[in-house]
């Protein structure tokens, strides 16, 4: 098929477009800052730029195209509010799609987002999700839980370098999935009529808590961890307080997330029903364990690498 693939360049987006093209399909990315999405070409797909605020560049993104997998979202790093990005900004998409016939498309969404509608994005998410069920638009809705590339920050490099890893106060346990294995289901509907008009949960083999991530890192790395936990009453209090402060709007949205994370219910789900309609094997997602150990055994395979070769140039300087 003729791809659009929008957020190419994100942590997910640019694993759907790889996983479309090794798929067979034709791909075009839509992109804010082609300098930027350079690798996406020399991986064989088309580069347009265009915003999802900006109408006209969607109308000639779409040109020519039979699909969207919509993978963009506000990041925290934005200007601009996440109700203009994820709201205004998907409404443009769908009413784009329509101007150009192109009724099938793959939409990221967030698990139980209609059961956090006090959080932003989550509110968002919801509204997006039942205005395609109204649609006569040909969806498919992917609810992801989080991404275990996230942990590597949060979890991961702080526990290798003796760092202070900052948790919440209310651990709750989390299916992480790797992005590669989420890009799947997504390139996988474009094949499967059966996933039509229907959303579906794609999480990842079982929940973690913040406590064993940690202690998957420490029994990788061999280094005890330093934690400290955080009040969910001192999260609320940072999200009032950024609030008040348009240039920080981004920020308190983010930190509206701790609501969900400290809310001590699994986020999680079964997922049967989504394996059997995608005609993926569970066998093939990654683990969250086998994840952060290859990880470690690369980095540290690295780090050695390193330390010898500068044990190398320190013998060259060597006057005998």
């Amino acid at each position: 098929m003729q791809v659009l693939v929008v957020g190419g360049t994100g942590t997910l987006g640019r694993q759907i477009a790889r996983q479309a093209l090794d798929a067979g399909h034709s791909v075009r990315c839509m992109v804010r800052s082609p300098r930027k999405a350079a690798f996406l070409q020399e991986w064989g797909s088309e580069l347009t730029r265009g915003d999802l605020l900006e109408p006209d560049s969607l109308d000639y993104a779409l040109e020519g195209q039979e699909a969207v997998i919509d993978a963009a979202t506000a990041r925290a790093s934005d200007s601009l509010s996440c109700y203009e990005i994820d709201w205004t900004g998907k409404q443009n998409l769908f009413a784009a799609c329509r101007r150009a016939g192109v009724s099938r498309v793959v939409f990221l969404s967030v698990l139980d987002a209609a059961r956090h509608r006090q959080v932003p994005l989550m509110d968002i998410k919801a509204c997006s999700e039942a205005w395609l069920a109204a649609s006569d638009l040909d969806y498919t809705i992917l609810q992801v839980a989080a991404f275990m590339q996230g942990l590597i920050s949060q979890f991961a490099i702080p526990v290798l370098e003796n760092q202070t890893v900052w948790v919440s106060g209310t651990p709750t346990p989390i299916a992480y999935m790797n992005t590669q294995d989420v890009a799947r289901f997504a390139v996988a509907a474009l094949s499967h009529p059966e996933t039509v008009r229907r959303s579906f949960p794609v999480v990842g083999p079982r929940a973690w808590n913040t406590g064993e991530i940690t202690q998957l890192c420490e029994r990788y790395t061999g280094k005890s961890a330093r934690v400290v936990r955080v009040s969910p009453v001192l999260l609320k209090l940072m999200q009032s307080v950024t609030s008040f402060f348009e240039g920080s709007l981004n920020v308190a949205e983010r930190l509206a997330f701790a609501e969900v994370v400290n809310a001590g219910s699994a986020f999680d789900a079964p997922m049967e029903e989504t394996y059997a309609a995608f005609g993926l094997d569970p066998a093939d997602t990654t683990r969250l364990e086998d994840y952060l150990r290859e990880y470690y055994d690369t980095i540290l395979k690295r780090l050695r690498e390193m330390e010898s070769d500068l044990d190398k140039e320190a013998k060259k300087k060597l006057p005998f």
